[in-house]
């Protein structure tokens, strides 16, 4: 086998298995004795070892997991309300996760309801008159993370501290407020959702003189005032 296959198969199975790997780890691979390729971050004594340094690796290895039974059955609301409000539908899962682990009968001890956690006075506001319909709950939820990304520019991190802490929290640090627990919600819905895309500037169309001639101009770039 050739080596540069060989490392296809770590990588391979590094990313299969999911591994965390630190930046350059050792994997060692050899042949067992019916001729099967090993791999293993521990190097075995008495065998011709072949060592593969990971270098510049990222500290751990995101991997896209199946949905849950219990997910699965929420999806088609997911997806539903998710592009009617162009919110990612990855991000929205990711919060029912961080909410209620898809549970639709979740209850809070502040009194959040449902998948997405509505309090009483939001539910109210959005129309939703039974925060334990998956479908209900699910719209509401939506809708209410819409309104936090629009009024933090789609910046997901101060949205989702809103989402959980509360819009006067982050006005009052102008920023993710310092509590460990908005902080870690935070963080954990990142790294189930995953980065979110750049939202693209509008292309503008102007026309200016050059050399005594009209040229129009296309640009993404704000126009200087």
């Amino acid at each position: 086998m050739s080596s540069r296959l060989t490392r296809q198969l770590v990588l391979a199975a590094l990313l299969c298995a999911g591994l965390p790997v630190a930046a350059d780890a050792q994997i060692y691979s050899w042949r067992d004795v019916d001729g099967s390729l090993v791999l293993s971050s521990t190097a075995r004594t008495g065998a011709a070892v072949q060592t593969y340094s990971v270098a510049n690796a990222p500290a751990s290895i995101r991997t896209t997991r199946p949905l849950s039974r219990r997910a699965q059955e929420f999806e088609p609301f997911i997806v539903r309300h998710a592009s009617a409000n162009d919110v990612r539908p990855d991000l929205v899962r990711a919060v029912i996760q961080a909410e209620s682990a898809f549970n639709p009968h979740a209850r809070s001890h502040k009194g959040a309801m449902g998948l997405m956690q509505l309090m009483p006075a939001t539910a109210a506001e959005l129309g939703v008159t039974d925060p334990y319909d998956p479908n209900q709950n699910i719209r509401g939820g939506v809708t209410y993370l819409k309104t936090l990304l629009l009024k933090y520019s789609h910046n997901e991190e101060l949205a989702l501290a809103a989402y959980n802490a509360g819009p006067g929290a982050v006005a009052k640090y102008g920023t993710v407020p310092p509590y460990r627990e908005t902080r870690d919600y935070i963080a954990r819905i990142k790294n189930t959702a995953g980065p979110s895309k750049p939202t693209p500037r509008p292309v503008q169309r102007s026309v200016e003189v050059v050399g005594g001639r009209e040229v129009t101009v296309f640009s993404n770039k704000p126009e200087r005032r």
